[in-house]
């Protein structure tokens, strides 16, 4: 069995002094080696050609070019090794007292202050880090602040269906009502409920985090929008509202998209509209396309959004009106399921509407494919 040590960390300041100190004795021993081997030849050739050929006044003037170099590379060395320790310990200092900054702000945010913020030093690099920690730090708050309303809205709409399942036992327990298909109608309704919201939570929350499963092939987008209609159509019937496919494009244009997830999407959508346009209403299901993107939009005669609402109707558990969408049954998740599924793709989901009374349409974003895949997945057709 191996046993591991966890060598400790060096000092800064130690590691930045002996970085320098090795430099200039590397530095300086370079000189010295270069000054020993040069130095001689072209110091006794100079001395020739000033006409000075005594082998005395040679080895003297030799051996005083040898001290006077050797003195000035130890002064040099040491005026060097002096002025690494200054700079060492002033890099250090600054160096330290940023790095110290932030390891605190790590520890605060460790302990639940998202809202801590670094200040940005002078040195480039450490103001990019300081960026990033920030930029961090941000994104932490913002996802405990999910976290936390995510808990609230939760509890809140569990409330709902279990005390509607409570009153019915206690009206069950207390003889107000008999044990027959009314009851167990109520207790099983207010279960899918549960059930659905779970789903729901479930779908949208590996959306977000990017670990929805994505079996992604070319697909025409008009293809999608018929099948979507089709499996809508009955519930239109029902109700009473007329449902519109548009026309399509030739050729239709095509999508790299799971069409299962974006079958998903328009499916909260349709029922979205359902929802919100009363009996004798319309609804328009119609497919548009540029250059880069295809555009699928679903517009209705409804009830409409009004302004302040448009920004926020993407939201977890969000109601412009929460009595009449319960009434609906709706769990007030399927729209930020439809933008989570569209985003993972690489689009979007939008929303426009003429305020209340005037309808609403909603326009599912995707990013197209190239014209030779188009043209290649309608020859093989």
């Amino acid at each position: 069995m191996s046993v591991s040590t966890q060598r400790r960390p060096g000092s800064l300041t130690t590691r930045l002094l002996v970085a320098q100190i090795g430099v200039a004795v590397a530095s300086a021993l370079t000189m010295l080696v270069v000054a020993a081997i040069v130095g001689p030849p072209l110091f006794e050739a100079h001395m020739h050609q000033a006409g000075h050929n005594s082998p005395d006044v040679l080895a003297h003037s030799q051996e005083a070019f040898s001290v006077a170099g050797t003195l000035a590379l130890g002064i040099g060395l040491a005026i060097g090794a002096t002025g690494a320790v200054m700079v060492s310990v002033l890099i250090s200092r600054r160096l330290r007292r940023s790095l110290d900054d932030l390891g605190a702000a790590a520890v605060r945010i460790s302990e639940g202050d998202f809202n801590l913020r670094v200040e940005r030093p002078d040195s480039r690099e450490l103001a990019t880090l300081a960026d990033s920690f920030n930029t961090m730090a941000g994104r932490l708050a913002g996802v405990e602040a999910t976290r936390r309303r995510l808990l609230s809205d939760l509890a809140h709409e569990v409330r709902t269906p279990l005390a509607s399942m409570a009153m019915c036992v206690e009206s069950l327990e207390d003889g107000a009502i008999e044990p027959g298909p009314e009851a167990w109608q109520i207790l099983s309704d207010q279960i899918g409920r549960i059930s659905r919201l779970a789903d729901d939570v479930g779908q949208v929350s590996a959306a977000e985090e990017g670990r929805l499963d994505l079996a992604r092939r070319p697909v025409g987008a008009h293809d999608l929008a018929a099948t979507a209609v089709l499996a809508a159509r009955d519930g239109y019937d029902r109700k009473g509202v007329n449902l519109v496919l548009g026309p399509g494009i030739d050729p239709d244009p095509v999508i790299d998209a799971d069409p299962v997830r974006i079958g998903q999407v328009l499916d909260n959508l349709l029922s979205n509209a359902l929802r919100h346009t009363p009996t004798g209403g319309g609804v328009r299901v119609s497919v548009d396309a540029d250059s880069e993107a295809v555009h699928l939009v679903i517009s209705d005669t409804g009830e409409g959004i009004a302004e302040e609402h448009l920004a926020r109707i993407f939201e977890r558990f969000y109601r412009a009106d929460s009595a009449r969408d319960r009434d609906h049954g709706g769990t007030g998740i399927g729209l930020a399921i439809a933008r989570a599924i569209a985003r993972a793709h690489g689009g979007d989901v939008t929303a426009i509407s003429g305020g209340p009374g005037a309808g609403a349409a909603f326009t599912v974003r995707l990013p197209r494919l190239a014209r030779e895949t188009t043209a290649n997945l309608h020859h093989t057709r």
